[in-house]
């Protein structure tokens, strides 16, 4: 009875806490899209490629650790997942992100927002040198893949484009941010009307493009915590010393202090590294700088003890300590 009563027990925690990707409706109809794209081309793209994302990724995730992650968690942390895990992940959050952005041109939003149309000068001086931007990433990405428009972590539009199912949250991408617009530069996404011809579809998709919702959605990009946390992951110094901190700390906790004595010095010399790196714009500032100085001196002081075969104790409270500095940072890099 007690064995029976565990199972249930995981059982429901597994679907309170786990979850399921669905394939998004479209708002029009497969027919709405037409000329620029045809009614069966936008029914295969839906109903079997996008679906099969979805599919494939339920499947991948499912009876895993990663079934309760959002779909942020898992782009983020792309270069650990499969590829099977970042190949679907990709497919979904993408081809959902490409079907917000469309719609028939009687449908389309005509308010456009006045910090978006700025926005653009800035970076492009108009309307249609960012279209060209666009055009120009779609058609020179070689093979299959994608072209964007992202908010970057310092709050500015860029362009970029990435191959297969990538995009700009995953932290295999070199140009990072949230994009607001994505162009599907696949075969399966024109091949039935334009055959070869990528240049004419994209210029029919410009066609479809909602820019008022895409306006909206640079608005809620500006304050969306995810560029915090692109812009605190793009701190590498900080990444590779997190690696070293937790494959020692977490080992001492059990009382296993062979990684910290065998590593201090590697710790350490993360530490200097991370001390004398430049932050992220945002998180340059003296309160990171001094906690990242407390941080490395700490480090110094295990590197000393462990030359000096300190006892077990002394020095699972030492590292405990610097561990501790280490969250401080973290802690004021998300503020």
């Amino acid at each position: 009875m007690k064995a029976l009563f565990s199972i249930l027990f995981i059982s429901m925690n597994s679907l309170l806490f786990s979850q399921e990707f669905s394939l998004p409706a479209l708002p029009y109809s497969y027919a709405s899209y037409e000329p620029y794209i045809d009614a069966q081309t936008m029914e295969i793209h839906h109903s079997k490629h996008h679906q099969a994302y979805v599919t494939n990724l339920n499947k991948a995730l499912a009876g895993t650790k990663m079934a309760t992650l959002s779909m942020n968690q898992l782009l983020m942390d792309a270069s650990f997942r499969s590829d099977v895990v970042r190949n679907n992940a990709g497919g979904h959050y993408n081809h959902s992100l490409f079907w917000e952005i469309l719609a028939p041109k009687d449908k389309q939003t005509s308010i456009v927002q006045e910090a978006f149309n700025e926005a653009i000068k800035a970076q492009y001086g108009s309307m249609d040198s960012l279209k060209k931007a666009l055009t120009q990433a779609a058609s020179t990405r070689f093979g299959s893949g994608w072209a964007w428009l992202i908010v970057t972590p310092d709050k500015k539009l860029m362009v970029t484009s990435t191959g297969n199912q990538d995009n700009p949250i995953m932290d295999i991408s070199k140009d990072r941010g949230i994009p607001i617009l994505g162009i599907d530069v696949w075969e399966h996404a024109y091949y039935l009307k334009y055959q070869n011809k990528r240049g004419e579809y994209l210029s029919g998709i410009f066609n479809l493009i909602d820019w008022g919702i895409v306006s909206d959605k640079y608005t809620k990009a500006l304050i969306d915590p995810l560029l915090i946390e692109i812009e605190k992951d793009n701190w590498f110094a900080l990444k590779d010393f997190h690696k070293v901190m937790g494959q020692t700390f977490h080992p001492s906790e059990e009382g296993n202090l062979i990684p910290l004595r065998t590593r201090s010095g590697e710790l350490l010399a993360k530490a200097i590294l991370l001390s004398s790196s430049k932050p992220p714009v945002s998180k340059d500032k003296p309160e990171v700088h001094k906690s990242l100085y407390n941080l490395t001196e700490q480090c110094e002081k295990i590197y000393e003890l462990v030359a000096k075969n300190a006892k077990d104790e002394v020095l699972i409270k030492e590292i405990t300590k610097a561990h501790d500095l280490f969250h401080q940072v973290q802690e004021l890099c998300h503020d």
